[in-house]
């Protein structure tokens, strides 16, 4: 009787052990990149731009500021709008280049000289 409770504790034993054993996973993702601040590939084209005039919004709120125009953008595998506001430029003499899909990449807008 003591040797068949001892058996049945090492098997209950030996068998919670086996399914407390360590787990490995790995895991692949398909779809385009979340946050991803280069060139996006795989994103389909971007609906047309809606324009609104800067006048519709607010007059700039000082001297040198830059109207820049409403864009879509890459989020979470599809585009969001992003409504035109004033900027001030980073450096003196920069022009904005509005971000743009071109060739199957989705390329943010920047500062230039």
């Amino acid at each position: 009787m003591k040797t068949k409770l001892i058996l049945l504790l090492m098997l209950v034993l030996g068998a919670s052990s086996m399914f407390a054993a360590g787990r490995f996973s790995v895991g692949i993702g398909v779809g385009p990149a979340v946050g991803y601040y280069g060139p996006a590939y795989g994103y389909y084209a971007p609906p047309p731009p809606a324009y609104y005039p800067p006048y519709a919004y607010a007059p700039a709120p000082g001297v040198g500021f830059t109207w820049i125009n409403g864009y879509w953008y890459p989020y979470g595998g599809r585009y969001a709008w992003r409504p035109g506001y004033w900027a001030r430029p980073p450096f003196r003499g920069a022009a904005w280049v509005g971000p743009r899909y071109f060739g199957g990449r989705y390329y943010r807008g920047h500062w230039r000289r």
